[in-house]
């Protein structure tokens, strides 16, 4: 008797998992996106057709800037340039060399904390550190560049070479260029930035680079004024030159840093943080513009910068437009003041916006027009996979981490999920596509194939659950765990985007219909990142960043190759990782991927990884939509199909500093005409 109950309960657990097995969706193939007529599309060129580094028989710049020169207060033109500036050619830019003046007059919800980038302090993004900010290379441009020619675009760094065996790689600077302030710009600034920002663990900049970005053990020497060599542990890790992109090797100005930095006799870290509050003025920079006023929850206005190492090819000194306001309110503020023509730019990113944007924007009379790009712009919801110490979670959030690791329990997540219905609820039209999760489908190295997507169905999520050790043990509607207590999740969000928050209480709402309760925690900006980045979240909705557009772009973050390169599970106090074997076979393809040099083994290795991703839920995708450009129509040098966001944000992708506005286009709304930045501390610009 006792033999045949044993027998007859091992079969009917045998039934029961084939039960459980059977009632779960099978996995399938991604949905189609819907059609999407208003897309458009760039004209693709080399990169040489965009730019070259040369010498010219003359330069000029705007007269009321000559003005200075002439009255002694600033050195002549020639002086200020260096020996051969970044010139862009004409052909590449659809209205062609443009004239001085007027101004691009921005709205944003950030606000800015200080201008030290490098300790981790915001400019209120918007745009801000695009125009303040330039890094050894560019990418922002890329979206127009032919496959057979992509790689990042020189920019500090004019070229590099390759040792043979793919060791090291000897960077040349661009010789001669200068702070705004005058400063040289040279390996003293590279110095600092790696050694005293990057290699400094009680340093964090704000873009987030660090060690792992370049590889462990990557190590760097000074070789002259304008010469560095990086050696690595690796043969020819080309994702280096994207990762000297905005926003990761952005030197700063050492000769103003450095005294501030402990290292060099400052007072301590914080106070290297601290030590250019965002009422500081005139900051040293090598970007095209310089903050010359900042009025709180008002505005932030920069002036051009005299010293930019830039021109047209006909000599003009870059940039044409002689101002850049941001006007401090809020996101949603942005898109109505840009299709309203009160605001200038604006990246319409928020979707419950879209509709009535396309519906003024259809007006003849419009002041301004939309141009909307691929569907890069994708949310995943992130569980947190470290279940040794990363956020020093208690009892509650560690029996969370325990479930997050288990392939069921995201299963279940991911069948909770009616993306259709998260979709519906941002905005209704051919817009919104339900999102897998990893690469993005339309981009480079997406392969359908390779991409499994677990469709809706609450019945297989409460299998799942089942199958993951969860029930209603008391009849309440919700999952219990072991102890009796009720499983509740907390679920972290930015509050200062609708779109997130209704994600995020989308979410809610549909793992309450399959019986899991989950707690909903909106932190504004700063406070998010410090959550997220110091691991105290279960699971979190996050806007993907580059890295699942591109691949080659901070291609660390893609798994987690490093104690803190990846979003979801870094490492512990001691640095130890507790990696899934899934996550490990992540990080092989990574490592792999990074060090493949033949495109055809680069492809499949990105089809490893996606299938890999997608079958193990490491993120689970909801949706992915396209954003739009909104662009004042009195503009010029306008590229076609500029995406909102792809290698990185549209104020880069459009290359602001050759955009203009014709003479008889130009509105006079500048707030400090005739005026340049001064030098450091001084109380305001200069004026003539």
């Amino acid at each position: 008797m006792h033999m045949k109950s044993a027998v007859l309960a091992a079969l009917m657990l045998g039934v029961s998992s084939f039960a459980v097995h059977a009632e779960m969706a099978a996995p399938t193939a991604p949905p189609e996106a819907p059609k999407f007529d208003a897309q458009g599309e760039p004209t693709f060129v080399n990169r040489s057709d965009v730019y070259e580094y040369k010498a010219l028989d003359a330069y000029s710049e705007p007269a009321w800037v000559t003005a200075f020169v002439d009255a002694g207060k600033l050195p002549p033109l020639a002086d200020r340039l260096p020996k051969e500036p970044l010139v862009y050619k004409t052909a590449n830019m659809v209205d062609g060399n443009g004239v001085y003046g007027d101004v691009m007059r921005h709205v944003i919800g950030g606000r800015p904390e200080g201008w030290n980038f490098w300790a981790g302090r915001s400019y209120g993004w918007g745009g801000i550190d695009i125009g303040l900010v330039e890094c050894l290379t560019r990418t922002g441009p890329l979206f127009e560049i032919n496959s057979t020619d992509l790689q990042p675009m020189p920019n500090l760094a004019k070229s590099w070479d390759w040792s043979e065996d793919g060791m090291s790689l000897t960077v040349h600077l661009i010789e001669g260029a200068k702070w705004s302030d005058g400063d040289p710009f040279d390996t003293e600034d590279i110095d600092f930035y790696w050694n005293d920002v990057v290699m400094d663990p009680e340093v964090t900049p704000l873009m987030g680079a660090s060690q792992e970005t370049y590889g462990a053990g990557t190590t760097l020497e000074i070789l002259d004024a304008y010469t560095f060599k990086m050696t690595f542990t690796t043969a020819f890790p080309e994702a280096v030159l994207y990762a000297m992109a905005y926003g990761n090797f952005c030197p700063g100005p050492s000769h103003v840093l450095k005294p501030k930095h402990p290292k060099y006799g400052g007072e301590s870290y914080e106070a290297f943080g601290n030590a250019f509050p965002a009422d500081y003025m005139n900051f040293p920079v090598m970007g095209g513009w310089t903050v010359v006023e900042h009025r709180p929850d008002d505005i932030v206005v920069l002036r051009r910068n005299p010293y930019y190492w830039k021109v047209d090819e006909s000599g003009q000194q870059l940039p044409y437009l002689d101002e850049m306001q941001y006007r401090l309110s809020t996101w949603g503020d942005r898109d109505i003041q840009a299709v309203a023509g009160t605001g200038d730019f604006s990246n319409l990113e928020q979707a419950e916006n879209y509709v009535e944007s396309l519906k003024k924007a259809a007006d003849p009379a419009s002041p301004a027009k939309l141009a909307f790009g691929p569907r890069t712009i994708g949310y995943s919801l992130y569980p947190n996979l470290s279940a040794n110490g990363w956020g020093e979670p208690d009892e509650r959030a560690q029996a969370v981490r325990a479930l997050n690791r288990d392939l069921n329990f995201r299963k279940a997540i991911t069948y909770a999920m009616d993306r259709q219905r998260l979709g519906d609820s941002l905005v209704k039209g051919p817009f919104m596509t339900q999102y897998p999760g990893g690469i993005y489908a339309g981009t480079s190295y997406y392969d359908a194939a390779s991409t499994s997507f677990y469709p809706y169905s609450a019945d297989s999520a409460k299998e799942a659950l089942k199958a993951a050790g969860l029930e209603d043990t008391d009849g309440n509607g919700f999952v219990n765990l072991a102890g009796g207590d009720d499983l509740n999740v907390v679920l972290l969000t930015g509050s200062e985007y609708a779109t997130d928050k209704n994600l995020a209480e989308g979410v809610v709402a549909m793992m309450a219909e399959v019986g899991v309760k989950v707690t909903l925690n909106a932190l504004p900006g700063k406070d998010l990142d410090d959550a997220r980045n110091s691991g105290k979240f279960d699971w979190v909705i996050f806007r993907n960043s580059s890295e699942l557009i591109t691949m080659v772009q901070n291609t660390t973050a893609l798994a987690p190759v490093g104690p803190t390169t990846d979003l979801n599970h870094r490492a512990n106090a001691a640095g130890e990782m507790d990696l899934l074997p899934y996550e490990e076979e992540l990080v092989s393809t990574v490592n792999a991927f990074i060090a493949e040099r033949d495109p055809a083994k680069r492809v499949e290795l990105a089809k490893t990884y996606q299938k890999v991703y997608t079958e193990n839920l490491d993120g689970i995708g909801l949706v992915a939509y396209p954003g739009a450009l909104i662009i004042n129509k009195r503009f010029s040098n306008i590229p076609s199909g500029a995406p909102i966001f792809m290698y990185n944000w549209a104020e880069d992708n459009i290359i602001r500093e050759r955009v203009f506005v014709a003479a008889d286009k130009q509105i006079g709304a500048e707030l400090h005409p005739n005026t340049l930045p001064g030098a450091p501390g001084d109380a305001g610009p200069m004026s003539n």
